[in-house]
C-alpha cells in the first residue's frame, strides 16, 4: 500500500468544489466501502503485536503502537455486525482521524482511490434496525457504501451527550425563542448536537445534508423571512452527500438574503487544513466533533452575541 496516500497535500484543491475522494476497501464481502482520504494518515499491514484492553467491545483487537503512538485498532467488519475476522495476519489497518482521535480500521483488503462529487453521493436507502451506512455511491457501476462512523464510535468507544461543565447562560434568558439549524448526514451526529440544543432549551431544525439546508434557508426568503434573523445559526457537517458543507457555506456567503447567517462547521475532519478552509468559505467558525460542552459553550457564546446586537438596536 505504500504510496496510496502520497501526494494527500494536493487533492486540498478538491475541497470546496463539492468533490471529494475515497479510499475503496472491502470487508471479505461483494460489498465495496469507502472513506473519505482527509480522515486517513495512511494504510499499513496489521502490527503483529496488538496489546490487549480489558473491559473494550469485542470489536477492539487491541492497541498497536503505531509512528510512536498508541492506536486503538477495530475489526471493522465485526463493528458493523458482520462475523469478526479469524486471523489478523495478512490484514491492512486504515489509521484514521475521527473525532480527535486516532483510530485504526482492520480490514481485509485495500484497493484504490477514487474521485468524484458529492453530488453523485446519495444517502443510504432507509433500512430496517441499524444501519451502519450513512451515504452510497455508484463507482463505476459498481455501489459503494460510505460507513457511518459516528455510529460505530458511538457504541464501541462511547461518546458522552451530556454538558458537564458549567456554561455562561445569559444569552439564553431572555424569553426570546432560540432556533439552530443543524445539518449533518448523520442521524447519529444530528442526535448528539440536538442533545445539546435540547440540554440549553434551544430549539433546532434538522436537516440532512448541505442542499436541503440551502432549499430550506431559500423557502424562508421566499416567504420574507430572514433566515439571519430567525436562526442564531446554522451547525453544519461538511461531509455530505449531495452538497457539503464547505459548498453549502459558499452558496450562503454568495447570497445577500442568506449572507448574514452565522455559520459554525462542525466536523470529524480536523487539523490545520480546516482552520484554512473555514476562512477561504467565509465560516464564522470550525469545531471538531464531538465535544458536547464546547459546543455548548459556542452556542451560548453566539446566542449572547445576538441578544446583544438586538438591544443595541432597539
Amino acid at each position: 500500500m505504500a504510496g496510496i496516500l502520497d501526494n494527500v497535500d494536493q487533492r486540498t484543491k478538491l475541497a470546496g468544489q463539492n468533490r471529494l475522494e475515497l479510499l475503496l476497501f472491502s470487508l471479505g464481502g461483494q460489498e465495496r466501502y469507502g472513506i473519505n482520504v482527509f480522515k486517513v494518515h495512511e494504510v499499513i499491514r496489521t502490527p503483529e503485536s496488538l496489546s490487549r484492553v480489558p473491559g473494550a467491545h469485542p470489536a477492539v483487537k487491541g492497541l498497536a503502537t503505531i509512528r510512536g503512538n498508541a492506536v486503538t485498532i477495530i475489526d471493522l467488519r465485526m463493528a458493523i455486525g458482520h462475523e469478526p475476522l479469524e486471523d489478523a495476519s495478512g490484514r491492512f489497518v486504515i489509521v484514521t482521524e475521527y473525532n480527535r482521535q486516532t483510530l485504526g480500521f482492520m480490514v481485509p483488503a485495500v484497493e484504490h482511490i477514487a474521485n468524484l462529487s458529492w453530488e453523485e453521493v446519495e444517502a443510504a436507502p432507509t433500512r430496517q434496525g441499524e444501519s451502519y451506512v450513512t451515504a452510497v455511491a455508484h463507482i463505476k457501476e459498481e455501489l459503494v457504501e460510505i460507513i457511518d462512523v459516528e455510529r460505530i464510535l458511538q457504541e464501541i468507544i462511547g461518546v458522552s451527550e451530556e454538558i458537564t461543565e458549567a456554561i455562561d447562560e445569559t444569552g439564553l434568558s431572555t424569553g426570546q425563542p432560540k432556533l439552530v439549524m443543524v445539518v449533518d448526514d448523520s442521524t447519529v451526529a444530528r442526535n448528539q448536537v440536538k442533545r445539546v440544543l435540547d440540554q440549553l432549551g434551544v430549539d433546532s431544525i434538522l436537516c440532512d445534508d448541505g442542499k436541503q439546508a440551502l432549499e430550506q434557508l431559500k423557502s424562508w426568503v421566499d416567504e420574507g423571512i430572514d433566515p439571519g434573523q430567525k436562526l442564531s445559526m446554522a451547525i453544519s457537517d461538511i461531509e455530505m452527500p449531495r452538497m457539503d458543507g464547505y459548498t453549502l457555506t459558499t452558496e450562503i456567503r454568495n447570497d445577500p438574503a442568506l449572507a448574514s447567517l452565522y455559520i459554525v462547521l462542525h466536523s470529524s475532519l480536523s487539523g490545520m487544513f480546516n482552520q484554512a478552509m473555514v476562512q477561504t468559505v467565509g465560516a464564522d467558525r470550525f469545531l471538531p466533533k464531538y465535544d458536547p460542552n464546547e459546543l455548548a459553550k459556542t452556542i451560548t457564546e453566539r446566542i449572547g452575541q445576538q441578544v446583544l446586537a438586538q438591544d443595541s438596536e432597539s
